[in-house]
């Protein structure tokens, strides 16, 4: 029998020289090393993006999935298409038009969660090397997928109006003078993960046009867009452009994540490499959460129920705000979102959120470090806070342990000292979250 090397015998990973070289970018991201902590009943978690499914009506949910299992169960038990169940795919297209798309069934695909569709559409586009433009900061598990991918993410400044015009247009020329290739800005235009923050509607039209003039496909992930708090949703940016955006929805936010059922509304070529990438990915998505989940939409008022749900995230977001108003150390700045379920705290001159969760976490209180939500080390002097699954008072209680670690940890900078991060420097001048006056 062949003896096994030393050297191979002393490792943790015995398989490490047999992975392929795409495997080195996929790591763990912060927040789901946070998860185990964070789920502790003593911890006060503003770290996760969980969303607050107290309010659905669960014996409307057990009679819809009781009367899928007895009257269509041989069929929604069984495989399906690898697009999705066709029923399903026009009462998506009927969502979308809340927000100014008009689309055809045909081209939606069922995707699980919109986490797979963003998965999908960059393994159908990204060779390693191509580069990927986002918004800095941006939504953690999209960078995990470019990275692993290998894909190198060009971060473009957002300010308090969201994406910056003139920025993404520096970064297109800067990234085409060094001869590599943009395959696509990713971008969550609607109440922001992580920066809570909303595109303007007069700059929707500006982003499109720098797209389409420099042949930059856009990939819209939008599963916050109707969860806004004083306003109509705004109108997509696919609305307004078919062929250069290909957008993605998600029934996690508006319904339960525990169905994971999201959907990618492509161009026509590309929603056929999409349904050949589901079908080498998964066959089909789950076609029990499909019928499920258009079972809910057929027989009970969801709209009625979006609109219940958007009640309870303002009234949290409120909480959050009136927190941090009073409790928080002046030094601190922080945004008001107009929807969805995250605040940005940006933290005094040489703190970092990163290396103070540690003691965050022993005050029985968790966030996510800014660092999470930029692929090049950016981030430390802000955190996000989420405030969609506690209720107002837990909220309150959290950003009370917050605020007394925080206060300890600036009587220990003031104390012993500490450099404070150098600003005014590196691609978004010193840009490490997005701006302070996000109101």
């Amino acid at each position: 029998m062949e003896s096994t090397p030393a050297r191979s015998q002393s490792r943790l990973d015995s398989y490490v020289d047999r992975y392929a070289a795409r495997t080195a970018g996929m790591t763990a991201s912060e927040i789901r090393a946070l998860f185990a902590v964070a789920s502790r009943p003593e911890v006060v978690s503003l770290a996760g993006g969980m969303p607050n499914i107290s309010g659905l009506p669960l014996d409307v949910v057990s009679s819809a999935i009781g009367d899928l299992v007895t009257q269509q169960g041989p069929v929604a038990m069984q495989y399906g298409s690898g697009q999705g169940v066709p029923e399903l795919r026009e009462q998506i297209t009927d969502v979308m038009r809340l927000e100014g798309i008009e689309a055809h069934p045909d081209d939606v695909v069922v995707t699980v969660g919109s986490q797979q569709a963003v998965d999908l559409v960059t393994r159908i586009f990204c060779d390693p090397g191509d580069v990927v433009l986002c918004e800095a900061p941006s939504y953690v598990g999209a960078l995990g997928v470019f990275k692993a991918y290998q894909a190198d993410v060009v971060h473009v400044e957002m300010d308090a109006h969201g994406l910056v015009p003139e920025a993404l247009e520096q970064a297109i020329a800067s990234v085409q003078a060094s001869g590599r290739r943009i395959k696509f800005l990713y971008t969550i235009p609607n109440f922001h993960n992580p920066a809570g923050i909303t595109l303007s509607a007069e700059r929707r039209p500006r982003i499109l046009d720098i797209c389409r003039r420099e042949g930059v496909l856009v990939l819209e992930d939008n599963p916050y867009g109707l969860l806004g708090f004083d306003q109509e949703p705004m109108r997509a940016l696919r609305a307004d452009e078919a062929e250069g955006v290909i957008y993605l929805g998600s029934f996690s936010k508006t319904f339960a994540p525990g169905f994971r059922v999201g959907w990618a509304l492509a161009p026509h070529p590309v929603r056929e490499k999409l349904v050949l990438a589901q079908e080498s990915a998964t066959l089909c998505p789950p076609q029990f959460s499909q019928m499920a989940v258009s079972a809910y939409l057929a027989n009970h008022d969801w709209q009625g129920q979006i609109k219940q749900f958007r009640e309870m995230y303002r009234e949290r977001r409120d909480a959050m705000v009136s927190a941090l108003e009073d409790l928080m150390p002046a030094a601190c700045q922080w945004n008001v979102p107009d929807g969805g379920f995250y605040v940005w705290l940006t933290l005094p001159p040489g703190i970092d959120a990163k290396s103070m969760l540690p003691r965050a976490v022993t005050a029985r209180v968790a966030y996510v470090p800014g660092t999470a939500f930029f692929a090049d080390g950016y981030g430390s002097s802000s955190m996000r806070l989420s405030f969609c699954y506690p209720t107002p008072e837990r909220i309150r209680e959290g950003v009370r342990r917050l605020a007394g670690v925080l206060e300890a940890e600036m009587e220990l900078r003031a104390t012993f000292g500490a450099a404070a991060p150098e600003r005014g420097v590196g691609p978004y001048q010193g840009y490490d979250a997005p701006g302070t006056d996000l109101s």
